[in-house]
C-alpha cells in the first residue's frame, strides 16, 4: 500500500524545471517522484544530523550494563561453580 503523500510548494529554477521535464519525457517517471528521490538522497546524506535513537554504545561507552565494548561474552566469564 502506498504511503500518504502531503502536498507542498517548492520553488525551482527554470533550469531545474526544464531538466526535470526532459528527464520525464525520456523516462515517463513523474517529476514529483524525482523530487521525492532527491529529498531521500539528502536525508540519507545528512542522516547523522537528524534526531533519532542513540545507540547504547554512544550513550554509555564502556559501561558495565552487560552490553557494550567492555562487556564480557558468556564464554569469557569464569563460572566454574559446577
Amino acid at each position: 500500500m502506498a504511503r500518504k503523500k502531503i502536498s507542498t510548494t517548492v520553488y525551482l529554477t527554470e533550469e531545474q524545471v526544464q531538466g526535470l521535464k526532459q528527464l520525464h519525457e525520456r523516462t515517463r517517471v513523474p517529476i514529483a517522484e524525482y523530487i521525492r528521490m532527491g529529498i531521500d538522497l539528502i536525508l540519507q546524506r545528512y542522516a547523522e544530523q537528524l534526531p533519532g535513537q542513540t545507540s547504547l554504545f554512544e550513550t554509555f561507552p564502556g559501561s558495565s550494563l552487560g552490553v557494550g565494548p567492555k562487556a564480557k561474552k558468556p564464554e569469557e566469564t569464569n563460572d566454574d561453580a559446577s
